[in-house]
C-alpha cells in the first residue's frame, strides 16, 4: 500500500449543482486544491483527481470529484483506491451533514452512513465503513421541508456570509487529519463554528 491520502469530495456534477449543500465538500475539496496549486483533470476512473504534496518532503494528495451523481460515488471512490493503492483508512471524504448545524464540522472513522446515499454507496464499494470522514454541518431543513429537495438548494444569503469560513475550516481540518490523526483534528474542531 502506498503513503498517498485519497482525499474525496462529494457532490453531483454539473452547474445546476454546484453551489447547492450537497456539493459542499466539492467546494471544501476546491479550497484544498487552491491551497496546494493542484488542478483538476479527467481520470480513468470517471473521476477528475487533482494531486498534490501537502508540503515539500510531506504526504502525496489525490483529491477526487465522481464524475458520477452522489449516490454512485462508491464506485470511483474504490477504482481509485486500487489505483493509487490507498487502504480505506487512507481514505478522507469530505460530505456535507444534515446532522450538524450549519457552520460546524465534526471528524471520525467509520460508523453508519445516517441516510447518506454518498456514504452508503462508499462504504459498499470499498467493503467496509471505516474511512474518515469531515462531516460539514449544512444543519435541518425549515419546517416540512424534504431533506432531499433542501439539500439540492443553494446556501440561503445569511449563510453565504459564513461558507467561507467554513469550506476553510473543512480544508484546515483535513489538513489536520493527515498530519496529526484524528484525535487532534477532533479536539481542535469539535465544538466549533465558523463564526
Amino acid at each position: 500500500m502506498s503513503d498517498a491520502w485519497l482525499i474525496v469530495g462529494l457532490g453531483n456534477p454539473g452547474p445546476k449543482y454546484e453551489t447547492t449543500r450537497h456539493n459542499v465538500g466539492q467546494m471544501a475539496l476546491d479550497v484544498l486544491a487552491d491551497r496546494l496549486g493542484a488542478k483538476f483533470a479527467t481520470h480513468k476512473t470517471n473521476s477528475r483527481i487533482a494531486e498534490g504534496f501537502l508540503r515539500p518532503g510531506g504526504p502525496k494528495l489525490v483529491l477526487a470529484k465522481s464524475n458520477g451523481y452522489m449516490n454512485t460515488s462508491g464506485g470511483p471512490v474504490s477504482a481509485l483506491a486500487k489505483y493509487f493503492a490507498v487502504a480505506p483508512e487512507r481514505i478522507i471524504v469530505l460530505h456535507d451533514e444534515l446532522d450538524l448545524p450549519f457552520d460546524s464540522l465534526k471528524l471520525k472513522i467509520g460508523g453508519g452512513h445516517g441516510g447518506h446515499n454518498g456514504l452508503r454507496d462508499i462504504a459498499k464499494a470499498l467493503d467496509t465503513p471505516e474511512f474518515l470522514r469531515v462531516r460539514i454541518g449544512v444543519g435541518r431543513p425549515p419546517g416540512q421541508q424534504d431533506p432531499a429537495d433542501y439539500v439540492l438548494r443553494p446556501f440561503a444569503n445569511s449563510e453565504l456570509n459564513n461558507l467561507g469560513v467554513l469550506l476553510e475550516d473543512a480544508a484546515d481540518a483535513t489538513e489536520l487529519l493527515v498530519d496529526d490523526g484524528l484525535l487532534a483534528a477532533q479536539q481542535r474542531f469539535h465544538g466549533r463554528s465558523a463564526r
